[in-house]
């Protein structure tokens, strides 16, 4: 990691704890669903469709809201242009905030809000269009970290693999901290994520918008 990298990875781990923790509570809310993780939502959904039980139409739903917030923010990014990141974490987070204060009504509602939030927040990190660090879901991460302990064994950089390491770890530590959270507080914890996103979009606002002397895409 670069100077002038440190600020963007920075505010990728601090996504990635904020996934961790969201994804957490949702997991355990919803008994073995995800807010964040996608690809267990799919398994779950073949598997309930192969078993014809109620769970495939709930993870189809959450697919549904994740998809939705990946577009929503897309577009919201597109607009903002220059201002992507601050956009996209004002989006992410006024829908955690929706959805903390309807903690106690319609929880199944609520769910499909923190994936359409956690699906999003996809939108902070982007390169011609496309995602360049994933905060939400940490397969890529790892197969990163993997390649890059063999470059660095046949003669590539020496620590190439720390930022891969470092996001799987924050996703980690917002989980156990989501995971603590619950036990306490149920989805009332979700004031907690509140509080750590307006942090973050703070942080972003102190990186200023994109192609300043210290932000990054």
């Amino acid at each position: 990691m670069g100077a002038h990298s440190l600020p963007r990875y920075a505010l990728a781990f601090g996504l990635a704890a904020l996934a961790g923790m969201v994804d957490a509570l949702g997991l355990l809310k919803l008994g073995g669903l995800f807010v964040s993780f996608m690809s267990g939502n799919s398994t779950r959904m073949a598997v309930g469709i192969a078993g014809g039980t109620a769970v495939a139409g709930m993870a189809i739903g959450l697919i549904g809201a994740f998809v939705g917030g990946v577009f929503g923010g897309a577009l919201i990014g597109k607009l903002a242009g220059r201002w992507r990141k601050q956009a996209v974490l004002a989006t992410v987070l006024g829908m955690l905030i929706i959805a903390a204060l309807a903690v106690g009504r319609r929880d199944d509602a609520i769910t499909f809000l923190m994936a359409a939030a956690m699906g999003a927040v996809n939108n902070v990190f982007q390169r011609d269009g496309e995602v360049s660090i994933g905060v939400t879901y940490m397969t890529g991460a790892l197969v990163k970290l993997g390649q890059s302990f063999a470059l660095a064994l046949t003669g590539g950089p020496r620590f190439g693999w720390l930022p891969h390491l470092l996001l799987w770890l924050s996703l980690v530590l917002g989980a156990i901290i989501g995971a603590a959270l619950f036990a306490q507080l149920d989805l009332s914890a979700l004031w907690v994520a509140c509080g750590w996103c307006a942090a973050l979009w703070g942080f972003s606002l102190y990186l200023g918008p994109l192609g300043g002397t210290v932000t990054a895409r």
